[in-house]
């Protein structure tokens, strides 16, 4: 007999080739602006995805979209191989300043705060930390802006 596979089980994730600097909020515990921060190492959107993603597939399943504010990041192009599939990188301006929307395919999503890849060390340990607190309900410019002066 031929074992039948069950369609509805999330793709075993692709590990990380390096552990992301990424700070979530308890998966129970959906509240605020963002749902955590993540500081990425450079400016260059498409470098940086493929081990936040990785990460991030754990809790959204199969990746499908990544939405970003185009003045926050290097050129970059409309889509990414990563974990043998493509994702959709939708850049505009709308997208609030510091932030990236990560859609997954069952369009659960997460909004994170990106710390700049300049920050201060001890500027974005805060604003990592502020931004997965549960009961933190502030912008990611707001949170960016605390931590700064927090300093």
């Amino acid at each position: 007999m031929t074992p039948q596979h069950d369609n509805t089980t999330r793709p075993h994730p692709t590990s990380p080739e390096h552990t992301p600097r990424l700070r979530l909020k308890l998966k129970a515990a959906p509240s605020g602006c963002v749902d955590g921060a993540w500081w990425p190492h450079s400016s260059n959107l498409s470098t940086e995805l493929p081990d936040l993603l990785a990460v991030l597939s754990v809790r959204l399943g199969q990746i499908d979209r990544v939405l970003y504010n185009v003045g926050d990041w290097s050129t970059t192009p409309t889509k990414l191989a990563t974990s043998g599939r493509r994702v959709r990188l939708d850049g505009n301006q709308r997208q609030p300043v510091n932030t990236i929307e990560v859609v997954g395919h069952d369009r659960d999503r997460i909004v994170l705060l990106t710390v700049p890849a300049g920050t201060d060390p001890a500027e974005a340990h805060s604003a990592l930390m502020s931004a997965a607190k549960s009961d933190n309900r502030s912008t990611a410019v707001d949170i960016l802006m605390s931590a700064h002066r927090a300093d």
